[in-house]
């Protein structure tokens, strides 16, 4: 497109969206975010990565209850992005939720497109971070969202507040673990029914490139030899599917830095300046690709006062256990002598897998009290910070969350369902077959459906009325019951597909997740939900039980939020009114389990007037088209065709 056009596009758009201030409530405000590759340094080596305007984490984003932003998306870099903001309901508005071929295809090289993020309740820290598979691996950041105007917390105002953001560092991208495998010994299409693969087989080990409903390409024949020809994506699409397992952390950061337990890190670790006696609001984010994180600071106590942007009933406690996509707001009063003492963060691992398996390096910041005092050799460590496998911990934590349930921060749970799901997670495989063989995968299942991303994204097919983008047959239950906990579970082949849940607007729902042992695979799933919050009204150990556990579930003041955790070899229950129409991903924010398929997407219908129905589309809505290309365009062998 000429850059002249391009601009007057953009400022048609920008007219337009100012036009309609007058129509919004709170006040506006206008961000760019500018995503180039950048070299950053850490562990003694440097490597290029994606972020926003030159940082890791980006910027901070600060509005207030009831706000509406504009983030105009420049995108400098060398694949398709989207950016997502991360609980933020978006009311009428899925136009902006920036989920990668669900709202929205992605922003190409090159382009650029204006979010318009609308907050209606939510009051405390959120975030916001690409939704293009592990991107966000270094394109995240915090939202801080003030009370109103006039308003106050339901708690003493603290004297000052910090931001922590939990991450996680991943120098091996997928096209770097590709560009190891040397020797290609196949290279062709397979299937399963009717979805296409492009398939790479190296010494034993089997890397599913793309997983594409139609794929716009003829099989080719075995060759062997480079398979890219430039840099492609630093990672894969979300509809990605492995043979061999996705990147794990080479080490966890706090605010971009590992911390000086680490090497070559002593001299940038993050150092957080206090006062004695006071007490400080920290707004703690867990960025971290696909690990649940414990949380500690040496020698002080903590309150949680709030999570995913919703209060809650106050919960002291000596430690934090947070879950990819949690946000927690908590309350520290600096009472201890003075000194240095470590903040720390540490993985949860809850699976069974051996321990090499996952990261023991230990984040740290330091807690650095002002003043006049001899510098400790080395700083407090945190002794009540759990160990890597302490599921106690994380359950006992996890339980401990209430609303406030008050007249100013009031629950209203849905008391008459009228939509029951029970949703099995689980680990499997896929088989795809070729003209002579057949090849199976690792995958991840929602009711053994693992989900495909289309080639055109969810919501313009639903709102152009486009057939066979997707299907409507999402089930409510899974295909078969067993002992879903146990170790003598029956090996279970998922089904790939692109199937939605339509509900009706004001649908009254209950969703049961249900956590199994398939493959081994029990874990800790933190499930999220897009364009609404949803009230946890029951978990427990083993498997749900529909007559007895209902009994037991909290219908007074269960705690609001965006993302919870399903226990491991448990089953969680949450209720939610579907109250904002458009289409709605809900996911595993594992991204390792949502790449293999552990998703799926709510359609909320229109209502019956205007004000509860979705919005217009904005113009200029990036296209499906040139990201279709730039997935085919550097494999050798494939003739691109035309799209089916």
């Amino acid at each position: 497109m000429n850059p002249r056009k391009k601009e007057s596009l953009f400022l048609g758009s920008l007219f337009l969206a100012v036009q309609c201030l007058c129509m919004v409530k709170g006040d506006v405000h206008f961000y760019d975010f500018v995503l180039t590759e950048e070299n950053f340094t850490r562990l003694c080596s440097t490597e290029t990565m994606l972020a926003v305007n030159g940082s890791i984490p980006g910027p901070v984003i600060r509005v207030h209850k009831g706000d509406t932003m504009y983030v105009n998306v420049h995108n400098k870099g060398y694949y398709g992005v989207t950016i997502h903001w991360h609980g933020v309901k978006q009311p009428r508005n899925p136009w902006s939720d920036g989920t990668n071929y669900i709202t929205q295809c992605p922003i190409e090289p090159g382009s650029n497109f204006t979010y318009e993020v609308i907050f209606s309740t939510e009051e405390g820290t959120l975030w916001w971070h690409a939704h293009s598979d592990w991107t966000r691996v270094g394109v995240h950041g915090a939202i801080v969202i003030l009370p109103a105007i006039g308003t106050t917390y339901p708690f003493p105002k603290p004297d000052d507040e910090e931001i922590i953001i939990l991450g996680m560092l991943i120098f091996l991208s997928i096209p770097q673990i590709l560009a190891k495998l040397t020797q290609y010994t196949l290279l062709s299409i397979w299937r399963r029914g009717d979805s296409k693969v492009l398939v790479v087989v190296s010494e034993g080990m089997v890397v599913i490139l793309a997983c594409l409903r139609p794929l716009v390409a003829t099989p080719s024949t075995s060759k062997q030899g480079s398979l890219y020809s430039g840099n492609l994506k630093s990672s894969l699409d979300e509809d990605l599917h492995s043979g061999i397992d996705l990147p794990h952390s080479v080490a966890y950061t706090i605010n971009g830095e590992p911390g000086d337990l680490c090497p070559c890190s002593k001299e940038t670790t993050y150092r957080w300046m206090v006062e004695y006696g006071k007490t400080y609001l920290v707004r703690l984010v867990n960025a971290a690709v696909s690990v649940d994180l414990f949380f500690a600071v040496a020698q002080h106590n903590l309150t949680v006062v709030g999570t995913d942007a919703h209060y809650t009933k106050p919960i002291n406690t000596s430690y934090i256990m947070i879950s990819p996509g949690q946000t927690m707001d908590i309350l520290l009063t600096t009472n201890q002598s003075l000194g240095h003492y470590y903040i720390a963060a540490r993985q949860f691992w809850s699976q069974d897998a051996p321990a090499t398996l996952f990261d023991p390096v230990n984040a740290t910041m330091i807690l650095q009290y002002k003043g006049n005092y001899t510098i400790p050799s080395s700083p407090t460590f945190p002794s009540n910070l759990p160990f890597y496998k302490d599921l106690r911990s994380a359950i006992t934590f996890t339980n401990l969350f209430k609303s406030l349930a008050n007249k100013d921060y009031p629950v209203n749970v849905p008391l008459n369902i009228t939509t029951r799901m029970f949703i099995t997670l689980s680990m499997g495989g896929i088989i795809f077959h070729n003209l002579t063989s057949t090849l199976e995968a690792k995958a991840t299942s929602a009711n053994n459906i693992s989900w495909s991303n289309p080639t055109t994204d969810v919501l313009l097919a639903y709102y152009r009325n486009i057939s066979g983008v997707y299907t409507t047959d999402f089930p409510d239950q899974p295909p078969s019951y067993f002992n879903f906990t146990g170790d003598d579970f029956p090996y279970t082949l998922t089904e790939l597909g692109t199937k939605v849940k339509v509900l009706n607007y004001n649908e009254a729902v209950e969703m049961v997740f249900q956590s199994t042992n398939l493959v081994e695979g029990a874990g800790l799933h933190p499930m999220h939900l897009h364009g609404h919050s949803f009230y946890v009204v029951g978990s427990g150990p083993g498997i749900y039980d529909n007559v007895t556990d209902p009994k037991s579930f909290n219908l007074v003041d269960p705690v609001e939020v965006n993302t919870f955790g399903v226990p491991k070899e448990g089953w969680l229950a949450i209720r939610f009114v579907a109250n904002n129409p458009g289409v709605w991903f809900w996911h595993c924010h594992l991204d390792r389990h949502m790449t293999w398929g552990m998703s799926s997407v709510f359609i909320v219908k229109n209502g019956d007037t205007t004000e509860t129905s979705i919005r217009k589309p904005p113009p200029q809505m990036p296209l499906c088209d040139a990201s279709f290309r730039l997935r085919l365009e550097n494999i050798d062998g494939l003739d691109q065709g035309k799209e089916n």
